[in-house]
């Protein structure tokens, strides 16, 4: 019959593996496929969405407009309706921020003398 101590430790050595084995997934998961939509992209991240709705608001009880982005180009739509009406096509969208050309500097100036509202 085996002792105490030799099971302790064969216990402890299968608990070590299950976690090393659980680190190993999670760290693929979030390293190199991405993890969840909301963290930061892995190595194999997927493609930038092209198609996405920007915003919707009701009109009424059965219609809605919507703004939709092709690419930079978006879309005013009225759905739910008798008939789905494009409203205006070809609005510009937001462009994404590039970085700036130079070093942005902040001119420094003499500080001005506080306005005398007594004198007058």
């Amino acid at each position: 019959m085996p002792d105490t101590n030799s099971i302790i430790l064969a216990v402890a050595a299968f608990l070590f593996v299950i976690a090393l084995v659980a680190l190993a997934i999670w760290a693929f998961k979030s390293f190199v496929l991405g993890g969840t939509a909301r963290s930061v992209p892995g190595f194999l991240r997927q493609r930038d969405r092209r198609l996405g709705v920007v915003e919707t608001i009701v009109v009424d009880a059965r219609r809605k407009l919507m703004l939709v982005r092709r690419d930079d180009i978006e879309h005013l739509i009225m759905i739910g309706g008798p008939v789905d009406v494009l409203i205006e096509t070809g609005i510009q969208g937001r462009r994404h921020l590039e970085p700036p050309l130079e070093d942005v500097i902040i001119a420094r100036s003499d500080t001005r003398p506080a306005p005398d509202y007594g004198k007058g």
